[in-house]
């Protein structure tokens, strides 16, 4: 089959990619290396059954094109990184709702069956609970720039779901919980791959706010397994899942045991989110998935423990760094 993948050069998005030719299916790829990169996915140029484009999902006519020549689309491709949607909001706007906009705008001319990534990050500030795929969502004010990634994304959700409702489009819509793996940058923000390099560089581990804020972090493998098996289920179509895992830590929790695991000097220290992302930032208290409804249809389990995560991530940044 003829699979086309949108952010494919991306951290998650490479990885997805890489599966999918390790079940003999033919791969097209459209990124424009904004926050994915070539070396995501260099061992993969030689593959007979790959084919790059370096586009942005902005452009139509890429996108029909790519649309026609393939049967099935996973949308990854989006702004990401708590430091681009601050810096870049409306790169970040436009990337979410008109590139989604665009790819079912096709997808449904040629009726393609959609994966759609989205994110915990469309829950808000809701933390009372594990969070289910039909809870309310708690957003916090237009003025906090913060939110505009969770509303944009949510939009996509609205949008793919108005497809399968009106043109009754396949769509399969799943939500991230904090994935992690070789090939994240933290360049964007992302704080498992920001606290390894600093911890092995000797570097002040640097906590945004006060550290008890707490996350569940997934591995990319355990997040393409169930990604594929969503897509690959014929009552997916038309749902929103959670995938991620239920180990919850905390972030000053994870910072000791980054240093503890690289056997770092670094120091540990706390920074106000002001200093970092400027005035008025708020941030989730709390995010843990609720996974019942994907472990009924799928059984989806993670494989992976935080622990195991971040010793593969600590040898591929160990490797890397030389």
């Amino acid at each position: 089959m003829k699979i086309l993948v949108t952010g494919g050069a991306g951290f998650i998005g490479s990885h997805l990619a890489e599966e999918l030719l390790k079940r003999g299916e033919e791969v097209f790829v459209i990124d424009n290396f904004s926050t994915g990169g070539r070396g995501n996915i260099e061992p993969l140029l030689l593959e007979p059954n790959f084919h790059l484009t370096v586009d942005s999902i902005l452009n139509e006519e890429t996108v029909e094109k790519l649309m026609k020549e393939c049967q099935q689309v996973y949308h990854l491709a989006a702004a990401v990184g708590v430091k681009l949607v601050m810096e870049r909001p409306v790169e970040t706007l436009e990337t979410n709702v008109k590139g989604t906009e665009i790819v079912l705008k096709y997808a449904n001319k040629y009726q393609r069956k959609v994966f759609i990534a989205s994110t915990s990050e469309i829950y808000g500030k809701h933390k009372d609970h594990s969070l289910k795929e039909d809870d309310n969502r708690v957003m916090g004010s237009i003025r906090k720039r913060r939110w505009a990634y969770a509303c944009s994304k949510s939009l996509d959700e609205f949008l793919a779901l108005a497809y399968y409702d009106e043109y009754r489009l396949p769509v399969v819509i799943a939500r991230y919980f904090n994935t992690v793996g070789p090939r994240q940058t933290g360049a964007y923000g992302m704080v498992v791959p920001r606290f390894v390099q600093n911890a092995l560089k000797g570097e002040p581990i640097t906590v945004h706010g006060h550290g008890d804020q707490s996350r569940c972090f997934t591995y990319v493998t355990d997040i393409v397994k169930a990604t594929l098996a969503l897509m690959d289920h014929p009552k997916a179509v038309g749902e929103v899942f959670n995938i991620g895992s239920e180990e919850e830590v905390t972030i000053k929790d994870l910072a000791k045991r980054i240093k503890k695991m690289t056997k770092s000097p670094s120091p540990i220290i706390y920074i106000p989110y002001e200093k970092v992302y400027g005035k008025g930032f708020e941030d989730m208290e709390r995010r843990k998935p609720d996974i019942t409804k994907i472990k009924k249809l799928i059984r989806f389990t993670p494989t992976y423990l935080l622990e195991q995560a971040l010793e593969f991530i600590i040898e591929y940044y160990r490797k890397k760094m030389g």
